[in-house]
């Protein structure tokens, strides 16, 4: 790839997301020289009338003109990037053009999908033309699913210094959040929903822990699976663990799979037993149980509403929020996350982290990760440190990214006693 003028284009500039995200890139990096960045999508008058908004000296920053459907212009707007995030989604509709192109073109890319059945089609795919090209393709860079990876890459490697071993099982718990969903979010967990409905095969696939562990080459023990059976919490039960009462965490089916998928890119270190579960912490007493069951009943609900035409029609129309609408600053600003991992060796020693953000987790937090995440592609992993293929947060940053998220993006790692 020839030299490019922008360390970072970020496609899909005006969507909701990618709003937040200018505006944090801005703030952070203004124009300097340490990062050069630029705004794309398919509408000029969108994209300037951003650029006005982001505040004084904002009047140079690049625009570039692509549409996800023209390839044209998507290969002249990654002939510009050393790194393109993508917010456009739903990723299984408007996504795989512009990866296609990156994975040819060797252009690195970061995205913020949690749509697991696209990604698997993605490596099938694509995966060899990004090896051959050296295109290093980052999926689930937001809150899904940096925090469940890299929580997990934390703990491991306290464990390693502290017990000499790795942890065989760990459990995560989200213990308190605040946060709203926007129209796109909406329409890409709708999609999701309506294709599963519609594809038994599909249904299958998603109920795969191991779905996402694949890959044309294996980066290593080739042939070496593994296949026990993972804990999967799909309604309200108490937690012996934690001492309180669990309900289903709505993003566990995209971060089970992440962690899995590390854990099998770097050769299952912590073993071919490891496991690993994600819930809700809903409280003890009968209160906990209460908030539990009525959590997991509330999910179930959406779920099938989602599933049945008639009803999805109404979510859209009345329920959900609309593409483009999402929390306020405000609302983001209030909102935060802290997510609690248990972590328990062969021969029974414990360990317990916290990964805690200061935004809402689905917007503010994860513009703040996945701009990081980019800039971290960009200026720290080189194509000797990593090479191309479909890569995961924690398998292609570890803990440089860990650090940037620290001291730029608001979130704490931290060892509890």
């Amino acid at each position: 790839m020839s030299n490019p003028s922008q360390d970072i284009i970020v496609f899909g500039a005006t969507s909701f997301v990618g709003q937040i995200l200018c505006q944090y890139l801005f703030d952070e990096f203004k124009l300097s020289s340490s990062l050069r960045w630029a705004m794309a999508g398919r509408s000029l008058d969108k994209l300037e009338q951003l650029r006005r908004s982001l505040g004084s000296g904002a009047e140079n920053v690049s625009l570039v003109v692509a549409n996800s459907a023209d390839e044209a212009e998507l290969r002249l707007m990654v002939a510009q990037a050393r790194v393109v995030i993508s917010t456009v989604g739903p990723y299984a509709l408007y996504g795989e053009l512009l990866i296609k192109v990156c994975a040819e073109t060797g252009t690195d890319y970061c995205d913020l999908t949690g749509e697991a059945q696209w990604i698997r089609l993605m490596i099938e795919r694509y995966e060899v033309s990004a090896r051959l090209s050296g295109a290093r393709i980052v999926n689930c860079c937001g809150f899904d699913s940096i925090p469940s990876d890299l929580g997990v890459f934390f703990l491991q490697q306290e464990s390693l210094r502290r017990f000499g071993v790795p942890c065989t099982q760990i459990n995560m718990r989200v213990r308190s959040m605040r946060g709203a969903i926007s129209g796109g979010t909406a329409a890409s967990l709708l999609n999701v929903i309506k294709e599963a409905s519609e594809n038994l095969q599909l249904r299958k696939e998603l109920a795969n822990p191991y779905s996402l562990c694949l890959s044309a080459q294996p980066v290593m023990n080739p042939g070496i699976k593994a296949t026990v059976r993972q804990p999967n919490i799909s309604s309200a039960q108490f937690d012996n663990k934690f001492k309180a009462w669990v309900a289903p965490f709505i993003m566990s089916g995209i971060n089970t799979r992440i962690v899995h998928r590390s854990h099998f890119l770097n050769g299952y270190p912590y073993g071919l037993i490891f496991k690993y579960d994600e819930a809700v912490l809903t409280g003890r007493g009968w209160r906990g149980a209460l908030l539990a069951f009525g959590t997991s009943i509330g999910l179930g609900v959406f779920v099938l509403a989602s599933a049945l035409k008639p009803l999805r029609i109404i979510l859209q129309r009345f329920v959900l929020p609309k593409p483009g609408e999402g929390p306020t600053q405000i609302a983001q600003a209030r909102g935060f996350f802290d997510l609690r991992f248990l972590g328990s060796t062969l021969s029974g020693e414990n360990l317990q982290i916290k990964v805690t953000g200061d935004r809402d987790p689905g917007y503010g937090s994860t513009a703040k990760m996945l701009g990081q995440a980019a800039a971290c592609l960009a200026l720290e992993i080189s194509p000797e440190m990593k090479a191309g293929g479909f890569w995961t947060p924690a398998t292609i940053f570890g803990d440089s990214l860990i650090q940037r998220l620290k001291a730029k993006a608001g979130l704490r790692f931290e060892l509890l006693p």
